[in-house]
């Protein structure tokens, strides 16, 4: 199998969506598809509300540059999740503005950055870790993606954004979409007490949908 062209048009409708939503502003923001041996991925600098299908970038999983447009700095990051994961195959990373002004604040629980609001914030990213600053596509970023993702399939970078994967694009995208709302939801109810699902409410979606890391 191959990257053809109705996976490099989803890739792009993808991308245009989440831009046209606000969730990833300006040239930020990526989204890749792993096939085998290779990857395919937004190129650098690119705006994912005007992506190219045919100038997709297309990768080795080591990262070797085979066709399309230089790929995204931010590859590294990509390559980290698809590692501690090998069954899943799609990774998609925004810097979607509620998700990183949590990753401004004090105090967090790195080991799960939100609460749990809702069964799609459970169900869809499951825990979210913290990764602390490092520059955006370097090797320290790389190695505590790498060291933090071994057992979740999202992570929130600390004044950055957020990265997920999944089986699908569909699902990777859904992951930080539901990051960010529900990073939005707990900035809106930080200062009310809000009553957060329980544990054995955790627990049982978790035994539901154990795909959830």
């Amino acid at each position: 199998m191959s990257f053809d062209q109705a996976m490099r048009t989803h890739m792009v409708t993808l991308g245009a969506a989440l831009y046209d939503r606000g969730l990833t502003p300006g040239r930020t923001g990526n989204l890749s598809v792993r096939v085998g041996d290779k990857i395919m991925i937004t190129p650098t600098n690119a705006c994912l509300g005007r992506l190219d299908p045919d100038r997709l970038a297309i990768t080795s999983v080591d990262g070797e540059h085979i066709a399309g447009d230089k790929p995204s700095k931010e590859l590294v990051l990509h390559q980290a999740l698809y590692q501690n994961h090998p069954t899943c195959a799609a990774v998609a990373h925004l810097h979607s503005t509620s998700a990183v002004a949590v990753s401004c604040l004090p105090d967090l629980d790195v080991e799960d950055a939100l609460p749990p609001l809702t069964p799609y914030y459970v169900m869809r990213a499951g825990r979210l870790p913290v990764v602390d600053y490092a520059a955006p596509g370097s090797t320290a970023l790389q190695e505590a993606v790498a060291r933090v993702s071994k057992h979740s399939r999202a992570v929130l970078l600390r004044r950055h954004g957020t990265l997920a994967t999944a089986s699908t694009l569909d699902g990777a995208v859904d992951a930080v979409e539901e990051i960010e709302e529900t990073a939005r939801l707990h900035l809106l109810l930080e200062r009310h007490s809000p009553r957060y699902l329980s544990e054995q409410d955790v627990a049982d979606l978790r035994q539901r949908f154990p795909q959830t890391p």
